[in-house]
């Protein structure tokens, strides 16, 4: 029987983004961001203690080649040491059949905001006359939201959607965004990723939560967007810092129509005053910040013509 080797990095907000670019360079299909110690009985949004320490996981394959990538990784890793402090990496084998399900002891379901509730699929819990259900099994794409930057997306979201708007999910993962967006209104979601193991996991997601008649699932990137007459009232942007400066060099604020929002995520603090620069020059005006330890949400707007 095939085995795995699960690798875990116990950072805090700052070093996340950079150990999750790390791990998936060695990582097979991807990588999991997981908010730790949130006990059952403080999941209430209002209750939710701030960030002091994210697990980083991944999975290797157990072969020939696994004592080789787990040096690698860890000269990575002393490198890095040298301009940040960095853990040392725990090592876990798993069974091929638990390998994709591991991770899902830790994954509870969570409010955001007022009224959502992201629920895995394989739990139950009791919802609120005005609750609103994401139901997710998000296998290997990104996006359970555990992560602070899913969650401050979230809470714009539920915050700026209003009924009949039409919205471009940039970089999708689990479609996570785009069926909160749906649920609170939208008209239409067009949900992009370059991953095809996350189209298929926001495809399931989509299908599983009643909203295939709204959202439509595709791979694809910002140039499929820009090249085309296509023209949206929201944008969302959860990736990374780098990659939002360096879409804003391929137009990316030409996506989102005169009067209309974006909202962009996976940024930490001190890249903050980058990105909103780099907004500007796309033809975007930062207006707003959402911060959760040392993760910020920026919201932009493009200003009417």
């Amino acid at each position: 029987m095939s085995k795995w080797i699960e690798v875990t990095l116990r950072v805090d907000g700052e070093a996340a983004e950079v150990t999750a670019e790390l791990l998936q360079k060695y990582g097979y299909q991807g990588v999991a961001i997981e908010h730790e110690g949130i006990p059952p009985d403080k999941l209430d949004e209002d209750q939710i203690p701030p960030p002091t320490h994210l697990s980083v996981r991944a999975y290797i394959p157990e072969d020939s080649r696994a004592d080789e990538t787990k040096t690698r990784l860890e000269e990575a890793l002393r490198y890095m040491n040298m301009m940040y402090p960095m853990p040392t990496p725990v090592y876990r084998v798993v069974q091929e059949e638990d390998w994709a399900e591991a991770w899902k002891v830790h994954y509870h379901p969570l409010r955001i905001g007022q009224r959502l509730v992201i629920r895995p699929l394989w739990t139950e819990v009791e919802m609120g006359a005005d609750d609103v259900e994401v139901a997710l099994d998000p296998g290997m794409a990104f996006g359970t939201g555990t992560h602070p930057t899913t969650q401050l997306c979230l809470e714009a979201v539920e915050a700026l959607v209003t009924p009949g708007l039409k919205i471009l999910d940039l970089g999708t993962g689990s479609a996570i965004l785009a069926i909160a967006a749906a649920k609170l209104g939208a008209a239409s979601v067009l949900a992009l990723d370059i991953d095809p193991v996350a189209v298929e996991a926001a495809v399931k997601n989509v299908e599983q939560n009643g909203v295939s008649d709204k959202i439509t699932v595709q791979e694809g990137t910002l140039v499929n967007v820009v090249t085309s007459a296509r023209r949206f009232d929201m944008l969302l942007c959860n990736i990374l810092a780098r990659i939002i400066i360096q879409m804003c060099d391929e137009h990316l604020g030409d996506v989102i129509r005169p009067g209309g929002i974006g909202i962009f995520s996976g940024i930490i603090l001190d890249q903050a005053d980058d990105v909103e620069a780099a907004l500007r020059k796309t033809g975007l005006e930062p207006y707003a910040r959402r911060v959760q330890g040392d993760w910020v949400v920026i919201e932009a707007r493009r200003p009417t013509e």
